[in-house]
């Protein structure tokens, strides 16, 4: 129906302006709802997620040493968390949505059982950190590479699995034992620290580093002087001051270098050596992939905002699995797929680079799956100094003077 209006008439100009205004005003905005509604569906429908699994395995806690300082009960996890918060944060501009499924299990068939189970499913993983007993590792990995996503790595420092069992689309973000050997050895040489008293504990744990740590000293030039293992029950907390000046009892040494991962007696060796020395290792100066006292290159804001957010200091596995996260998160940035392939040979490319709050771009050893980082050698309340030294060269570069190089890894890395 088609209306004329003589609009020189005021009566039918009243109404001309009337329909004018709707027009302008609530019709407009009536298009703009309609338009903003539709353009909201669409930004859903292309939204991109990415699924990330953690899993872990329940430990028995009354089977482990009475320590009065207990591990945090999301150690681990809760820096995956903040990474997948941060991966958000820019992926919400980019149209990527990122989840973290937690797969919990008390054994290594429950965990693999529901590991299958979410493979299964419409939007199936595309990587899974993997942080279990050493023990279990191989099965969990195994069964995640079954179904063709990237295993990370956040806790294991099985030096193993960077020389001699390392495989393609199993990447390492936690530092193997060799290189927190190695880079303890550069510092001491520089210190010309060269002959070790070394102790070192029976668990497979403490055998596994005394043997990084022969391997450092013979690499660089130390001297292992004397080298006994712990081998006793004893209550140190009131025969400290006897017991162990005795135990460490030689000629002359720079320095004792304790081999302790369950912190079973190495706490007692600082102060009561035979000879005033300096103590590292597991206890005193110890290497480690991160510290709460790291503050430069914008490190104190990543410090901050997670014990923003969990209420305490970020440990050497809560930045582990951070790096995890952010790892896959540039992946899946650049190469804007999220085929574990795609990502997995993105990821060992000469272009990745990650920045990781440690003053150096950081980037994955395509031979072993090794992620090249620096060292912070601390001690608890500071740090000592950022390794690798400077004088010590490499073709390619410093970082590979930690850890396994390439002509000493025999890994088939095929798909």
């Amino acid at each position: 129906m088609v209306l004329f209006l003589n609009i020189k008439n005021p009566a039918y100009y009243n109404i001309y302006t009337a329909l004018t205004w709707f027009w302008r005003h609530i019709g407009i905005t009536t298009k703009g709802l309609c338009w903003l509604f539709l353009w909201q569906q669409s930004a859903q429908a292309a939204v991109q997620n990415i699924n990330i699994l953690y899993v872990q395995q329940r430990q028995d806690v009354s089977a482990e040493p009475l320590l009065l300082k207990q591990a945090a009960s999301n150690k681990t996890l809760a820096g995956a968390t903040l990474a997948i918060d941060d991966s958000n944060t820019t992926g919400r501009f980019l149209k990527q949505h990122y989840q973290l499924t937690v797969v919990e299990g008390s054994n290594t068939g429950e965990l693999i059982s529901q590991l299958n189970a979410l493979f299964a499913a419409q939007d199936a993983p595309v990587a899974v950190l993997v942080d279990v007993p050493e023990s279990e590792f191989s099965a969990i990995s195994n069964a995640v590479l079954s179904h063709g996503a990237l295993v990370m790595n956040v806790s294991n420092r099985d030096d193993a699995l960077r020389q001699s069992q390392c495989r393609a689309r199993l990447l390492h973000t936690v530092p193997s034992r060799a290189m927190l050997a190695d880079a303890m050895t550069q510092y001491l040489m520089s210190r010309r620290w060269r002959e070790w008293f070394v102790v070192a504990g029976n668990t497979k744990d403490d055998q596994a580093y005394l043997s990084a740590l022969q391997r450092a000293a013979k690499r660089f030039g130390a001297k292992i002087v004397e080298q006994k293992n712990w081998s006793f029950d004893t209550d140190l907390r009131r025969v400290a001051q006897q017991e162990i000046p005795l135990f460490t009892q030689h000629d002359d040494y720079d320095v004792v270098v304790v081999a302790d991962e369950q912190h079973a007696f190495d706490k007692y060796f600082p102060g009561n050596t035979w000879l005033p020395r300096p103590v590292v290792g597991t206890e005193g100066l110890v290497p480690t992939g991160w510290h709460w006292t790291l503050e430069q290159w914008g490190a104190t804001q990543l410090q901050n905002r997670f014990y923003s957010q969990f209420a305490r200091e970020m440990t050497e596995s809560d930045y582990a699995a951070w790096l995890a996260v952010r790892a896959i998160s540039e992946a899946v940035t650049r190469t804007k797929s999220v085929a574990p392939g795609a990502l997995y040979d993105y990821l060992i490319s000469d272009g990745f680079e990650l920045a990781a709050f440690k003053g150096r771009k950081l980037s994955f050893r395509a031979w072993s799956g090794q992620l090249r980082q620096p060292i912070p050698l601390v001690h608890p309340n500071g740090l000592t100094a950022l390794l690798p030294l400077d004088g010590y060269m490499h073709p390619v570069t410093d970082l590979d003077t930690l850890g396994f190089d390439k002509p000493e890894v025999r890994c088939n890395m095929a798909k």
